[in-house]
């Protein structure tokens, strides 16, 4: 499938922020206690991303540091979202 893909990007967003973000987001949306969200996080969220996620960054042919924060990168993937459009 890789192969398929024109442009592969890897966000790479620390982990401190993803588990922030991922405790706020079910604790506020969802419900969900603390000791719940750490829980899941430890024992399936964490060793799946090492397991599945943390792999493909090796394919990536931009890796985006610091998530969505990075705006040299996010130029960089307009620009190209641009000249396949054009």
């Amino acid at each position: 499938i890789r192969d398929l893909i024109d442009l592969k990007l890897y966000v790479d967003t620390p982990d401190d922020i993803r588990f922030i973000r991922r405790l706020r987001r079910d604790m506020n949306e969802r419900g969900r206690t603390q000791e719940s969200v750490i829980k899941q996080y430890l024992e399936v969220v964490r060793p799946g991303h090492y397991e599945f996620i943390e792999p493909t960054k090796a394919y990536a042919d931009l890796i985006v540091p610091e998530g969505g924060a990075n705006e040299k990168a996010l130029e960089v993937v307009a620009s190209f979202m641009k000249d396949i459009l054009a």
